[in-house]
């Protein structure tokens, strides 16, 4: 008698590894953690929220008004309190702000409830990404290209502690997704836990 049953595909892989858990992405500004998120959400069926999108709804005004209007204690203040509410509605795909994981409280957070992925990226190809838009508050410096350097040191150790880690460069998205369903498919099986590409986000 013949075997008729399916395989399941690396979204029903990937889907059935998450279970309950939310999948949170990670890392700096301009590493692709929206547009990746979003389509890894729709692979997986399952919402997406964006935490900044969702701070500037519930606050009435952009990221950089913000800033601006509070400073950066008071905006991670209430980035964190957002944060903690979205994990709680899971499962969803989540694509949190740059400095999100670097605040412990939500890190901790994000640990308990959730599946984490960093999007790692060399400088160059962030600074590719975020030079051509004025609406990141951190680099309005001097020297913005030295500010985002000093924020990869400062900020890609406490980024490690994600639980799984994919490289973002110079690759299609569909690719990227691809890769991040991979990894995440993966989470059952013994093999490692860090997928890489090299490439930019068209």
């Amino acid at each position: 008698m013949t075997d008729t049953t399916i395989a399941p595909t690396i979204n029903e892989k990937a889907r059935a590894a998450l279970g309950r858990r939310n999948l949170v992405f990670v890392g700096l500004m301009g590493a692709g953690k929206s547009a990746i998120g979003r389509l890894v959400a729709q692979s997986l069926s399952i919402p997406f929220i964006d935490t900044d999108a969702e701070i500037e709804k519930v606050s009435r005004m952009t990221i950089p008004e913000l800033f601006s209007t509070y400073g950066e204690t008071e905006f991670r203040a209430l980035e964190t309190r957002v944060i903690e509410r979205l994990l709680r509605g899971g499962p969803r795909v989540v694509s949190t702000g740059g400095g999100a994981f670097i605040n412990e409280n939500t890190r901790q957070q994000i640990k308990l409830s959730s599946v984490s992925v960093w999007l790692k990226a060399d400088l160059d190809v962030l600074w590719d990404r975020v030079n051509k838009r004025d609406n990141r508050p951190l680099l309005k410096t001097e020297n913005p290209k030295q500010t985002l350097e000093n924020l990869m040191v400062q900020r890609y150790p406490i980024y490690a502690e994600a639980d799984l880690t994919v490289l973002s460069g110079n690759v299609r998205k569909d690719v990227m997704v691809n890769e991040v369903l991979s990894i995440v498919a993966g989470l059952n099986e013994p093999s490692g836990t860090a997928l890489s590409n090299e490439g930019e986000l068209q």
